[in-house]
């Protein structure tokens, strides 16, 4: 997919959503915005901050990056960090970028360290094994298949060991991988991650 330049500035607002550039025609109270995904960010098994609304089509999510657009990771503030969680965030950088697209949802790695990502449309279907898939820096992954996706809503339930289930969300560590081959065997024991609630 084409990956946008932004360049306006777009800020975010205290409610943590993309703000638009004001004017009559785009105010909120002209027109009735709706969103397509919002974005928790954890530290372990700890959520960081609100829910990160994304409006526009694309949306950047980064620890550090000049004039940036989206959701500042470096901003949330937390008491007590491991030296692993500051480590890490350390290496994030300029982080993703999300696009939504006609095929899906695509994740532009823009930082200098792999990114680990699941969905369930990146697993194989009736297997047992999680699937965690490393991008990395200057790489792109479509994370999410709306097609795939209303073909797996027919399965049988799966039991998940690493927490609830949820079939609209992806998962996205930075730096760390997890899952049958690597010693972190849940995204929980990661130290910088991101989940990705996709609206129906």
């Amino acid at each position: 997919p084409s990956i946008p330049v932004f360049s306006q500035a777009v800020t975010a607002t205290p409610d943590s959503s993309f703000a638009f550039p004001t004017d009559a025609s785009t105010s909120p109270d002209a027109v009735k915005r709706s969103h397509w995904c919002n974005v928790a960010y954890w530290e372990h098994r700890t959520r960081v901050g609100r829910l990160y609304t994304v409006y526009e089509n694309s949306g950047s999510i980064f620890y550090d990056l000049p004039q940036g657009n989206g959701f500042c990771l470096g901003q949330l503030n937390l008491e007590n960090r491991s030296e692993t969680v500051r480590r890490t965030r350390s290496k994030i950088g300029y982080g993703i970028l999300l696009s939504k697209e006609p095929d899906g949802v695509w994740a532009y790695n823009r930082s200098e360290h792999p990114i680990f990502v699941n969905s369930p449309t990146l697993d194989i279907p009736n297997c047992r094994t999680l699937i965690v898939r490393k991008v990395m820096p200057g790489y792109s992954i479509k994370v999410f298949d709306y097609e795939k996706s209303c073909l797996l809503q027919h399965t049988a339930d799966l039991d998940y060991a690493d927490g609830p289930y949820d079939p609209n969300s992806v998962r996205i560590s930075f730096a760390k991988g997890w899952g049958p081959c690597y010693s972190r065997q849940f995204i929980t024991s990661c130290p910088c991650w991101l989940e990705i609630l996709l609206s129906n």
